[in-house]
């Protein structure tokens, strides 16, 4: 009888912690395999770029750091190439939605020289900001003076001479109804000056509630928008740039596959009238959230195509956009080109 009370008093915890590896490793090894498999076939004809093209420059091309030998640099760089729009680093905003005048005091001369040997290239002004949606500090969108300063920030800007205003805000949580408010009051400013509004986009829900899943594990803090969210800042904007990395993908296959996922998520609730772009890693980090190894420029591209070419394979407002040129080297380019062009 002891014995039998014995086998019973191991062979049960044993069970349970059977029964929890199950649950936690059987679903993880399922979603593996899913986008594995999502990473293979060929992505087929017409699906490489339409010429809707964007990348990320960082602040040294406003602050005077750059010089007219860099722009011709560049300019060759990007030749051949289907970018259209440069997002030019000219914030952060303030935390009240202010932005400093002294902030890009070389924006007219790149506005200029882009203009004059780069014709039908856009130049966008990229402004962003830390959100105090995770911490006490940060810009608060719910206040509607903040609103009014960020819509008072886009309108300096576009009197500066910039084609457009890029915003990218974060940590932003889906279904932030100030924010879909912010974009209706900027997309009246833009529209009226027939310039663009573009917005850099979380990653869509690669399961179901998988942002409210997260936030209440990690107390608040959410990295996916829902689809629904999703579609509802699509329909605001001109563009609509998903930031499609730093994805904790271990693995390549499993990085493209989950790009091509991505891709088709966003396609299925994008407006046809909206340039809708899936975010290529040109960086190179290592930590939990992006691995080097994995997240490269070549499996970003052949999951978009493969995305592209399983949901909307016609359709014509789609590009990717480069993240970011001062981080990048000379093989993310050249998979770049291999890969999309």
């Amino acid at each position: 009888m002891r014995e039998r009370a014995a086998r019973f008093r191991w062979t049960w915890p044993r069970r349970i912690a059977l029964a929890a590896v199950l649950v936690i490793v059987v679903p993880v090894l399922t979603a593996g395999i899913a986008l594995r498999l999502n990473y293979s076939g060929d992505p087929g004809d017409n699906t490489r770029t339409r010429g809707r093209d964007a990348i990320w420059l960082g602040h040294a091309w406003v602050d005077g750091r750059k010089t007219d030998a860099d722009l011709a640099a560049f300019a060759a760089r990007i030749e051949g190439t289907g970018i259209k729009d440069l997002y030019v680093h000219a914030g952060p905003l303030e935390h009240d939605g202010t932005l400093p005048a002294d902030r890009c005091p070389r924006a007219g001369w790149l506005i200029d020289a882009v203009h004059r040997t780069l014709p039908g290239i856009r130049v966008q002004a990229w402004l962003g900001d830390v959100l105090a949606t995770e911490g006490p500090d940060g810009l608060r969108l719910e206040r509607a003076g903040s609103r009014t300063a960020v819509v008072a920030s886009a309108r300096q800007v576009l009197d500066a001479g910039f084609d457009g205003v890029h915003f990218d805000l974060e940590p932003l949580h889906s279904g932030d109804r100030n924010y879909l408010s912010l974009l209706d009051d900027l997309r009246a400013l833009t529209g009226a000056r027939r310039a663009q509004l573009s917005v850099a986009a979380h990653q869509i829900d690669p399961l179901p509630a998988a942002h409210r899943v997260v936030g209440v594990l990690s107390g608040g803090s959410q990295k996916w928008w829902s689809q629904k969210f999703f579609g509802q800042v699509a329909r605001r904007v001109d563009q609509i740039a998903v930031m499609s990395y730093d994805t904790w993908m271990p693995l390549e296959g499993l990085f493209g596959g989950y790009v091509a996922q991505q891709t088709a998520l966003a396609l299925e609730v994008t407006p046809r009238d909206t340039d809708l772009l899936m975010g290529l890693p040109f960086f190179h980090e290592n930590d939990l959230g992006h691995h080097e190894s994995a997240e490269t420029v070549a499996a970003a591209v052949r999951g978009t195509r493969l995305g592209l070419g399983r949901t909307d394979r016609d359709r014509e407002r789609f590009g990717v956009a480069l993240y970011v040129d001062f981080a990048a080297r000379e093989g993310d380019w050249t998979a770049y080109r291999r890969g999309w062009n």
